[in-house]
């Protein structure tokens, strides 16, 4: 484009010194026949002999003119179009941005003018921010409240439109899936949910049904429940669904343990059980049986008991985790399960209550991961017993590390409670309580329960409980919050829809976009050069998701030189170990699915791609676009097109550059200015800016450049 530009430039001088000529050479003819016949031969002497230097002089003065021409026709479109396309700049994406007033005397006076209007256009512009900002702060409050209940809620929410594309989900939701190329704004739920479960669970709402569906799916190898309920709008009509997400894959494995365990129960209990009866009925049915036989029946007798008591106990002890399995436990600090029970015995009256505070070590917390309302009801079951039984009025409660485990211990004054009444007591059932007796409690827990304290010391109940991961280590910091949480939302999805329209048709405001970059051993993918890292955000209806951005390292299986060492900071030794490009390919075509790719200087990054295709079988076939290219459309007369030089026109930080996730943030961030830019010059769609791209001189070089 810019080469056509220079070739009319020439064209008009070149008709200029044309018409000189021209005109010259007609004013001569002109006079020449004005002249009388003397004068002509005169003339015609007088010339003869300066016949050479006339020619010459005539060239270079035609020559002269053609190039002074060609430099003024230059000087000024060239400045002013420069002109025109930073002024688009200033006005659509960087008011920062101050436009170069050089060049001609007229158009520098003009550059300056639109830099003191552009001036005041700032400070205008920032007190209208300022009082918008005021404006916004109620609205903005209820966002925020709203926006900190669905990152604080435990369930794993998401909200979807009525084509599956997802426009809402929160921390929980992104938890459970675990799946970074599944989750997204703008994504289809049905690579999570099957299509069909969601078709059917309209129908049975349309159908009258009193309670949302709940199905369950399996989600590569999980078992994930989901309660489905409808979004409706203002007309009742259907805009969406709402999905309640949850893991049921331990509660599964954990029940089909138990039945496992419970299966072989029996089968080797059984085993003993007949050789018992037939042993006993052997013995009742032959009184007249010799001693000798009598007390080898007996010893069978004994035998399975014995051995049955051991499966009994192996059978307990391997039972206990499963059978904790469905029991709501939570993580519980020492204090708090001491406030609980406490508080629980002093509400059911029985005795009074001290506490001591408990034992932990510096710098640690006692926890215990437990069913506290459980507990709770189990030490008043056993405190009530010690006033009916032993009359007891008063109690102390503490707790302690013992090992790896918590020791909560009832401490009294006066007689002590005989072990035999205490087996009695954890065995009656709870009156009103979470669990059938004490002893289930206990081993739903995988603990123990005892009395203690001999001659001289202070009668007691002791009960032993499990640590939890935050009672043996030190605790964890709390987790990173993101900028504006939880960002996981833009509810103007609600009324997009699916279109069937191809990509080149598409407008650019309704297409999903992945910015990537790679770093890279080196700059020859045909040598042997490798993909180290991968890095990319998604851009969604012209949002930079930043939370849903995409960072692997990759193991090239190769030596990393020094020198690009020196670039990205990667070495060898922070490679290893890492997933190779078989791994990290497949997971990077899943998260760029359905978008375009964006990136800088693209074609050198899908160069190493296109390598991979054959090794991995993953082939992109989405259209791609690159800034480089956009940027020499919007601004043909810049030199510069760096990345660099580009976010410094547009306004935009370079942080954490020659890193594939920080440089893919930056080019995001040039994209999303650079579009807006080329929206105003009319390009719409995608195939637009396609086909503009491919116009550009870069675009030329680029295919010599990178052709396999």
């Amino acid at each position: 484009m810019g080469r056509l530009r220079t070739d009319g430039r020439w064209v008009a001088a070149a008709l200029v010194a044309a018409y000189v000529v021209v005109a010259t050479t007609t004013l001569c003819l002109l006079v020449w026949s004005s002249l009388l016949v003397t004068e002509r031969e005169s003339l015609r002497g007088v010339l003869a002999g300066q016949v050479p230097g006339i020619l010459v002089g005539a060239s270079l003065a035609v020559v002269g003119l053609f190039a002074l021409v060609g430099h003024l026709l230059g000087r000024y479109p060239v400045t002013v179009r420069r002109l025109a396309a930073e002024i688009r700049l200033l006005l659509e994406v960087n008011p920062d941005h101050r436009v170069n007033a050089s060049g001609p005397h007229e158009l520098e006076e003009l550059g300056a003018a639109v830099n003191a209007l552009a001036e005041r256009r700032r400070v205008a512009e920032g007190e209208v921010a300022a009082q918008i900002a005021v404006a916004r702060t109620s609205l903005e409050q209820e966002r925020n409240r709203l926006a900190t209940l669905m990152a604080e809620l435990a369930v794993a929410v998401m909200v979807c439109n009525v084509d599956g594309r997802i426009l809402l989900y929160n921390s929980a939701a992104r938890a459970v899936l675990d799946d970074e190329a599944a989750v997204g704004i703008g994504r289809s739920v049905f690579g999570i949910v099957d299509r069909d479960l969601l078709r059917h669970a309209l129908d049975r709402i349309e159908a009258g049904a009193v309670s949302s569906h709940v199905a369950t799916t399996l989600l590569r190898g999980r078992v994930l429940q989901v309660v489905v309920a409808t979004v409706s709008g203002p007309d009742h009509e259907v805009t969406g669904f709402m999905l309640l997400l949850e893991d049921l894959t331990e509660r599964m494995g954990a029940s089909g343990r138990r039945n496992d365990l419970l299966k072989g129960f029996t089968e080797a209990t059984r085993a003993s059980l007949g050789n018992i009866r037939a042993a006993i009925e052997t013995v009742t049915d032959y009184p007249e049986m010799e001693a000798g036989e009598r007390q080898q029946f007996i010893g069978i007798v004994r035998e399975e008991s014995q051995r049955l008591g051991n499966q009994v106990e192996e059978w307990a002890a391997e039972s206990a985790a499963s059978l904790a399995a469905d029991w709501p436990f939570t993580d519980i600090s020492g204090a708090d399960l001491m406030s609980v029970v406490s508080a629980a015995v002093e509400r059911a009256g029985a005795v009074t209550v001290s506490t001591t505070p408990p034992g932990e070590s510096p710098g640690e917390s006692l926890w215990v991961r437990a069913d506290s309302h459980a507990l709770a009801r189990s030490v008043v079951h056993l405190v009530e017993r010690l006033r009916e039984e032993v009359g007891v009025e008063a109690v102390t409660l503490s707790l302690e590390r013992r090992g790896g485990h918590a020791q909560m211990q009832v401490s009294w004054t006066g007689q002590r409670a005989n072990p035999q009444d205490l087996q009695t007591w954890i065995d009656e059932p709870l009156t009103g309580g979470a669990a059938p007796n004490v002893r289930e409690v206990v081993v739903r827990h995988d603990g123990e329960v005892w009395a203690g304290g001999t001659t001289g010391d202070t009668p007691h109940l002791k009960l032993l409980l499990p640590l939890t991961e935050a009672g043996t280590t030190e605790p964890s910091p709390p987790p990173v919050r993101v900028e504006s949480r939880p960002e996981f939302y833009d509810f103007d999805l609600f009324d997009r829809q699916d279109e069937s329209l191809e990509w080149r048709d598409r407008p650019l405001s309704e297409l999903a976009y992945t910015v990537f970059d790679t770093e890279t051993t080196g700059l020859q993918p045909t040598q042997g050069d490798e993909i180290i890292s991968v890095g990319a955000v998604r851009v969604v209806n012209g949002r930079l998701l930043r939370q849903e951005s995409f960072d692997r390292l990759v193991d090239p299986q190769r030596h990393v030189p020094a020198a690009s060492t020196a670039v990205h900071g990667l070495t060898r030794a922070m490679l290893e170990g890492q997933p190779t490009i078989d791994t990290v390919l497949p997971d990077f075509a899943r998260y760029a699915a359905d978008t375009v790719l964006v990136g800088h200087n693209v074609s050198f990054d899908l160069q190493f791609l296109r390598l991979k295709e054959a090794r991995t079988g993953v082939r992109f076939t989405q259209p791609v676009l690159d800034t480089l290219l956009l940027d020499a459309v919007i601004h043909p007369d810049h030199p510069e097109h760096s990345l660099e030089a580009i976010a410094a026109r547009l306004g935009v930080e370079v942080v954490r550059r020659h890193s594939a996730l920080g440089d893919a943030l930056v080019t995001g961030e040039v994209f999303l200015r650079l579009i807006t830019l080329i929206q105003q010059k009319g390009s719409l769609t995608l195939g637009d800016v396609v086909e503009a791209s491919r116009m550009t001189l870069h675009a030329k070089l680029d295919r010599k450049l990178y052709e396999s």
